[in-house]
């Protein structure tokens, strides 16, 4: 009987060499996601965003996308709210490189740079946006400094807002949909 064994034994030790790779590991929940760096992460355009990042193209089909809305605050403040598709933030001190989806939101106000964001919420201070009409703008890019880019155009959406100045009782808030490769709202 010891031959019946043998075609049994071999099959079992293949099938723990199969799939005995996958179960190994810790469950660690502070372990770095693995996935997430097997995907392709574009490729580089020789093009540049208004402050010289390189663009890292990635195709229309699964393209990160970011949508800005903008509310004013009771303290002359404004509440600035990302929504995020296909596109996941890093969290501060993430290795510089890219990874597809990943990365952080540059926020500028009247094309200037006011913050780097490694989450979809941010307070911007009064001061920053003085009365007039302004525009409020976040643009995604990868952990190696780079632009996420669409069809040649950065990832980015804006939205315009009027300040009414401090004496007014609330300034007025607008907001941005979801736009990728320059479709700004």
């Amino acid at each position: 009987m010891t031959w019946t064994r043998r075609p049994f034994a071999a099959l079992a030790v293949c099938v723990l060499l199969l799939t005995g790779s996958a179960g190994c590991g810790s469950s660690d929940a502070g372990e770095p996601e693995r996935t997430a760096s097997a995907a392709p992460a574009g490729r580089l355009l020789d093009a540049t965003d208004e402050d010289g990042r390189t663009l890292r193209e990635v195709g229309a089909e699964g393209a990160p996308e970011v949508g800005i809305e903008v509310q004013p605050e009771a303290d002359a403040s404004w509440d600035v709210r990302l929504t995020l598709r296909n596109f996941r933030f890093s969290p501060a001190g993430t290795a510089g490189r890219a990874v597809a989806g990943r990365g952080l939101a540059y926020l500028y106000v009247d094309g200037d740079l006011v913050a780097e964001l490694r989450g979809p919420d941010h307070r911007l201070p009064g001061e920053l946006v003085p009365r007039g009409t302004h525009h409020v703008t976040a643009q995604l890019g990868a952990d190696d400094g780079t632009v996420w880019a669409v069809d040649g155009e950065p990832v980015r959406s804006t939205a315009d807002i009027t300040a009414s100045g401090p004496d007014a009782a609330a300034p007025s808030p607008a907001g941005g949909s979801p736009a990728s490769a320059g479709r700004a709202s």
